[in-house]
């Protein structure tokens, strides 16, 4: 069961989290919607390669990460979307795509925006594309130890003509 190797771990730290199931979603802004959370609330998992190591990128839902900013932050020399071939072997317990954000459990630095912080919870997918944890940002932020930075650019809306 993917959500094993998180739940052993925010067990073992004494964490109190609700894991919450959905019907089958691919989205963060679908599991938002199915959930009943807001999309600033949910945060998602992006896998970038900075520099050509592999690194997540948590922003709200409704949000996208500004890979030149992010950069910019981070004074790298390049920072650019990692392929689901880059980073799927590294998630053997997860589904692809459904990361939970906790790159301390998969030897990996983590970068949360920080609209993120101003949630009391944070809420994210648990390895599978059924599952969500909610739990405490603090906690979240204790565990997880992110870098917070203002990497999250508001989703662009493509209309049909």
């Amino acid at each position: 069961m993917p959500l094993s190797k998180l739940r052993e771990f925010l067990d073992r730290n004494q964490v109190k989290y609700l894991v919450i199931s959905h019907s089958l979603a691919y989205t963060a802004q679908g599991i938002a919607a199915l959930t009943h959370i807001k999309g600033k609330e949910l945060a998602k998992t992006v896998m970038v390669m900075i520099d050509g190591r592999l690194a997540m990128a948590v922003v709200p839902a409704s949000f996208r990460v500004d890979l030149h900013r992010l950069k910019k932050y981070l004074g790298a020399g390049t920072v650019e979307l990692a392929t689901e071939e880059e980073f799927r072997y590294r998630f053997p317990d997860c589904e692809t795509g459904s990361m939970p954000p906790f790159g301390n459990l998969y030897g990996m630095d983590v970068f949360a925006d920080e609209l993120l912080a101003e949630d009391k919870e944070i809420a994210f997918n648990a390895g599978t594309h059924r599952e969500l944890v909610r739990m405490s940002f603090e906690d979240f932020e204790r565990l997880a130890k992110p870098t917070l930075l203002p990497l999250a650019a508001k989703l662009v809306a493509v209309h049909a003509s």
